[in-house]
């Protein structure tokens, strides 16, 4: 009898408990984007990345075009981000998503860096890092670009993209794989569908690769096909509005997975 009142008192109580848990507020956070161009808001998927977060988040875009894991440090940038974590502020947890890779294959000294030495170093010198100052970091591997050759996208990052793999898991650190999901997405949608990805407007040129299978450097023939300082031109590798949202809502998708607690942060 006693077994059975208590049963009945726990089928009563379970549901207010999960109600009083899912009406506890969300604590806020701090999210901190440090990279190269293809995570900026101009020119890579910041933008979308950032709007897919309750308000809740503090998103914070540190990313800066052109920079590698050796230059970003060296003119000072990622100094000003460590200033960032060391203030605390009211967050209760501040997380640090670290991308580096289109730029240390660069053949500019200043942004070069030895691929088997000194890349490796630099990421996990980057976690280690945030994680003396209090933060969380995240390892992001490199936005895939979007040159074809014969109907089959180019693999042109993975070195990179598997070193940060590597450091990611012998450092107990959460991995976005973003290459890996981007190069199999951009295969599957091909080169016509991966065009609306990029800046604008596309150059005429551009479309014969969707029919060869290969993709054609692209000609910018007059003014009109040239994007001003508010707006990302058309390349392989950047992004323009679509490509900010289709990869930012692919990185949030993807650290979800990742790392479950992130989910009650994120938009619907």
């Amino acid at each position: 009898m006693l077994r059975k009142l208590l049963l009945a008192a726990a089928l009563i109580t379970a549901p207010l408990m999960a109600s009083n848990a899912a009406a506890e507020p969300l604590k806020p956070i701090r999210v901190i984007l440090v990279g190269d161009s293809t995570m900026t808001e101009r020119a890579g998927y910041g933008t979308g990345f950032c709007a897919q977060f309750k308000p809740e988040v503090t998103c914070i875009n540190k990313a800066r075009g052109g920079r590698s894991s050796k230059s970003y440090r060296v003119e000072g940038l990622w100094d000003e981000v460590l200033t960032l974590i060391n203030d605390k502020g009211n967050f209760a947890e501040t997380y640090v998503l670290i991308q580096f890779g289109h730029n240390d294959g660069s053949h500019r000294p200043e942004r070069r860096t030895d691929i088997r030495t000194e890349f490796p170093v630099n990421i996990r010198n980057y976690t280690v890092d945030v994680k003396k100052a209090g933060a969380t970091p995240v390892l992001v591997t490199p936005l895939t670009q979007r040159h074809f050759k014969n109907f089959k996208l180019q693999n042109d990052l993975l070195p990179w993209a598997q070193l940060t793999r590597l450091i990611a898991r012998t450092s107990d650190v959460t991995l976005i794989d973003l290459y890996a999901e981007g190069q199999a997405k951009v295969q599957e949608m091909g080169i016509a569908k991966s065009l609306e990805l990029g800046g604008g407007p596309v150059p005429e040129n551009v479309y014969e690769g969707i029919t060869t299978g290969t993709t054609v450097p692209a000609i910018f023939t007059d003014a009109s096909q040239q994007a001003d300082n508010s707006r990302q031109g058309f390349d392989y590798t950047h992004t323009g509005p679509e490509g900010s949202k289709y990869f930012g809502k692919m990185v949030v998708d993807l650290w979800v997975k990742a790392d479950p607690a992130i989910a009650p942060y994120v938009k619907n």
